[in-house]
């Protein structure tokens, strides 16, 4: 294993390159409010920015409803961006070009030390509990592998670098499997190709382009519910354990009085109101959001600093 560069918990990294035209607006004409409302937001419109773990209109329809009922609550205009890469979030978060923003859990812990992200709120259950998910490797039913080990020489899909469920969990777990690998690929083992999405790994696996591809929870959910994928015809080889669900944050920059507002406003949305976007999250014990902090996020920054990943493994 390579030596890291430098520690993910004190690493920083101007990611150049990366400016707000590598997001995509999904909602052009934001819900405007009065001026005397508007006038104590920090930016008008404020942008709300997304991570891209699905594709398709579900994931735009499930939070541009979600930016509606904010932005009511809020008493600002609020505009909904599907980010074209976790990569391109962070930065954008850091240059101020968006306020708000949900981040996958790792690309939490990145954003947290990166762009000053501050979490506010995350998804909960009917019990009060933080939603959690599980990342895992699947492969055919008709394959012959049926554990991590008898992967090696094998392709393997992933989604990106700093995807939680779709990089990090399971770059980790064939490290445990004895597998010489960083976030970057492995040296011994499988052949780790990453995609992009959470999307392209499924296919590559439903198509047969890779031996194996992860497949987490979430994506298992809203694949089977548009009839894109039959669980009893592929197998389940590995699973990770419980991952607290996405975060939504608030640019640190920005006034404590305007962060606290984010907050009572996303924990004063009802669970009726949240429950398109715990759909769309693969989520089907949904309740109303929950205050966050960033010691809810430890597990994945420690598996993060367990793999050595660093800001030069950034894709």
């Amino acid at each position: 294993m390579k030596k890291a560069a430098a520690p993910l918990a004190i690493a920083a990294l101007a990611l150049a390159g990366f400016a707000a035209s590598s997001l995509s607006t999904a909602a052009a004409h934001p819900t405007r409010h009065t001026a005397t409302a508007a006038a104590a937001c920090p930016s008008d419109p404020v942008n709300f920015a997304v991570e891209p773990y699905d594709t398709g209109t579900a994931l735009e329809k499930a939070y541009a409803s979600l930016a509606t009922d904010l932005g009511q609550k809020l008493g600002c205009p609020v505009k909904l961006i599907i980010s074209n890469s976790y990569v391109a979030e962070i930065e954008t978060m850091k240059s101020g070009s968006i306020q708000i923003g949900e981040f996958g859990p790792l690309g939490y812990v990145l954003a947290h030390s990166i762009a000053d992200a501050q979490p506010v709120a995350a998804f909960g259950d009917k019990n009060g509990k933080p939603d959690t998910y599980n990342a895992g490797i699947w492969v055919p039913k008709s394959s012959p592998i049926t554990s991590l080990k008898q992967l090696a020489g094998k392709t393997l899909a992933l989604d990106s670098t700093t995807s939680t469920s779709g990089g990090l969990y399971p770059i980790s777990a064939l490290i445990d499997a004895g597998f010489t690998c960083t976030i970057a690929g492995c040296t011994t083992g499988p052949k780790v190709s990453y995609l992009g999405s959470h999307t392209a790994t499924l296919l590559a696996l439903t198509h047969g382009t890779a031996d194996a591809a992860e497949v987490n929870t979430q994506q298992e959910s809203s694949a089977t519910a548009a009839g894109q994928f039959k669980k009893s015809d592929y197998r389940e080889i590995w699973k990770s354990t419980p991952i607290i669900n996405d975060p939504i944050t608030v640019s640190g920059k920005l006034p404590v009085a305007f962060q606290k507002a984010v907050q009572s406003a996303l924990l004063g949305l009802t669970a009726k109101q949240v429950s398109v976007v715990d759909t769309e999250l693969g989520t089907a014990n949904n309740g109303k959001m929950l205050p966050a902090n960033d010691a809810l996020y430890n597990q994945v920054r420690a598996v993060a600093n367990a793999v050595h990943l660093t800001t030069k493994d950034l894709g």
